[in-house]
């Protein structure tokens, strides 16, 4: 595997768009060209939150009409409608509500494994691992051991943005720092719990910036291996207060430069997704040719991206998802959170 720096990244965005996809492409074949996809729900408990970032267009004041936080039945109540339609992993994900304790997810990860033993809990971002330990002041060691004991299983990869504090500075600036995630995911990994990592992109940032984020990330899991998968996710920028600095969002060739990119260098992650929620169908489809081997999941009920604009539906069955895969000269097969495969659709 490549010694990367930052610098031989970057010139890999200088490279034609069809020759880094075959090249990602070629790795994914190697690997059993098989596309991969969850059964699994998304649960956004609150929208309500205090670090208001210019990216996001989910987040409101606790004074808002369209504010909400979820009671812990009624979180349990859509984990149990999730369990009914086959989910195997719950994606339980909000934002900075300084209402919220430690004793809330405690209480929800054991009622669910109680209920659901087999169902994997895979929650809270690096940003919100961060505001609980302030909020309970005890240190991030502690939250996560806490909530570990309590059901945690993995990790999603929300909150990297990009890894790069001038560029945070305009798009997230109360959020944790680019040293603060990492650290946040190594403690993560060093206690046995997996994760997920992201790169908001299409934005202010440039392809500097975007080489500097993956460039962490291996170096990261070089040193971990506790990362799984790698999701590149395209910026919305409608709904944001960003939107007088983007206008458009980014067009589909430097996309999938973006994803091609991603799987040459993070060679040391199982997968590269294609998240369909921001790409939509099409466009995700094209991208299982130039480096993703993974269209996430079901997901069953998205709020964050679709809040700031995305069109996709909340939903996409197994039967659309395995087409997807097919019409890509793919091999669809569902897996578990850990990329497991549970079952190989012919």
């Amino acid at each position: 595997m490549d010694e990367w720096t930052p610098k031989k990244i970057e010139e890999l965005f200088e490279r034609d768009v069809h020759e880094l996809g075959e090249f990602a492409d070629s790795i994914n074949r190697k690997n059993g060209n098989i596309v991969t996809f969850v059964v699994n729900r998304h649960i956004n408990y609150t929208n309500i939150c205090v670090s208001r970032c210019p990216l996001c267009a989910f987040y409101r004041d606790a004074k808002d009409d369209d504010a909400y936080f979820m009671r812990i039945e009624a979180v349990l109540e859509k984990v149990a409608d999730a369990i009914k339609m086959g989910a195997t992993e719950l994606h339980i994900v909000g934002s900075l509500n300084p209402e919220i304790s430690i004793e809330y997810f405690e209480e929800i990860f054991r009622q669910i494994k109680r209920r659901f033993p087999k169902v994997v809990i895979k929650a809270l971002t690096a940003p919100e691992i961060h505001f609980l330990s302030q909020v309970e002041r005890i240190n991030v060691v502690e939250v996560l051991s806490r909530l570990k004991g309590a059901g945690l299983q993995a990790m999603p990869g929300g909150g990297a943005e990009i890894l790069d504090d001038e560029i945070r500075e305009v798009i997230c600036p109360k959020k944790v720092k680019a040293d603060e995630w990492l650290q946040i995911m190594e403690i993560a990994h060093n206690i046995g719990i997996k994760s997920n990592a992201t790169m908001l992109f299409g934005h202010i940032e440039n392809s500097k910036h975007r080489a500097l984020h993956l460039f962490k990330l291996w170096k990261l899991q070089e040193k971990t291996g506790g990362f799984v998968s790698f999701i590149p996710l395209l910026f919305y920028p409608e709904n944001t207060a960003l939107h007088s600095l983007v206008e458009e969002k980014m067009n589909p060739v430097d996309i999938l430069k973006a994803i091609a990119v991603s799987r040459i260098v993070l060679r040391n992650f199982k997968s590269i997704r294609a998240y369909w929620v921001a790409l939509g169908d099409k466009l995700a489809q094209v991208a299982l040719n130039y480096g993703a081997n993974d269209l996430d999941g079901t997901l069953m009920e998205e709020r964050i991206t679709h809040a700031a604009g995305a069109k996709t539906p909340l939903m996409l069955p197994i039967d659309k998802i395995s087409s997807l895969a097919r019409g890509a000269n793919k091999i669809p097969a569902e897996r578990d959170t850990f990329y497991n495969i549970l079952r190989v659709y012919s």
